[in-house]
């Protein structure tokens, strides 16, 4: 049996890293982990994400997963040292919302649009404290109930909300994604905003994890590799939409 590389999300909104990491490392084999019934992780403590989390890493490891993708900000900043810590013997790799990127261009008014609970984090919060500067303008506001809003497949719920959210922004020259479940509403940002550049760290994700592969000497280089399996924990006829949206 071919050793997986394991993603999990609180639902869909991972696959927009699944994406770029198929891209990458077309002969791994994937098993996607949709939590979609605990969704929205925003809302959880963190007693509680570490107690949903360590239940997946364990679901993944008896799969046979050799490198855990968390594709959730939320997730990340509250629990990743954590399951490095329970987990020693196991490779994570997180995803925080890519403030860097936007410093590294050099754009003047950058919104981070995150849930609630990782707009208050403190990871995010040290990362724009150590890129933010006098010629640059960072605004940390939250999605709200964005994140379950395009789980639930509520698309007039959703462009309402990013029409309050985000019209007395006009002016911002960047938006950075903070969950991943906002990269699937790219086109719905940009009607509001249409000029600003949306900013993910997806393919940085998915960078990183080809290089913890390769000093891990564990890429697989199978030409019978390439399968893609979904769990969801709420329904399973949401794991035909996640195919439809990993094929777009």
């Amino acid at each position: 049996m071919n050793k997986k590389i394991g993603i999990f999300d609180s639902g869909l909104g991972g696959l927009s890293i699944l994406k770029e990491l198929v891209k990458l490392l077309p002969n791994e084999d994937y098993l996607f982990y949709e939590d979609s019934i605990n969704n929205p992780y925003g809302e959880k403590s963190d007693e509680e994400l570490l107690e949903i989390t360590s239940k997946i890493v364990d679901y993944l490891l008896k799969e046979n997963c050799k490198i855990i993708v968390i594709a959730c900000n939320t997730a990340t900043t509250s629990c990743i040292e954590k399951l490095r810590n329970k987990y020693p013997n196991t490779i994570f790799v997180g995803t925080v919302p890519a403030i860097k990127v936007a410093y590294d261009n050099n754009y003047k008014n950058t919104i981070i649009l995150s849930t609630t609970y990782t707009r208050n984090s403190k990871r995010v919060n040290e990362l724009i404290s150590e890129y933010h500067n006098t010629f640059q303008n960072i605004i940390n506001i939250s999605g709200e109930n964005l994140a379950n809003l395009i789980e639930e497949n509520k698309m007039d719920e959703v462009n309402n909300l990013l029409e309050r959210l985000l019209t007395p922004y006009k002016n911002c020259d960047s938006v950075v994604l903070g969950c991943t479940h906002y990269s699937l509403i790219k086109d719905e940002i940009k009607r509001v905003l249409p000029n600003a550049t949306l900013i993910d760290g997806n393919i940085g994700v998915a960078k990183e994890v080809k290089h913890q592969l390769e000093i891990n000497s564990s890429i697989s280089n199978s030409k019978n590799s390439g399968e893609i399996t979904f769990i969801n924990t709420k329904d399973s006829k949401l794991i035909e939409r996640s195919f439809e949206l990993l094929r777009k």
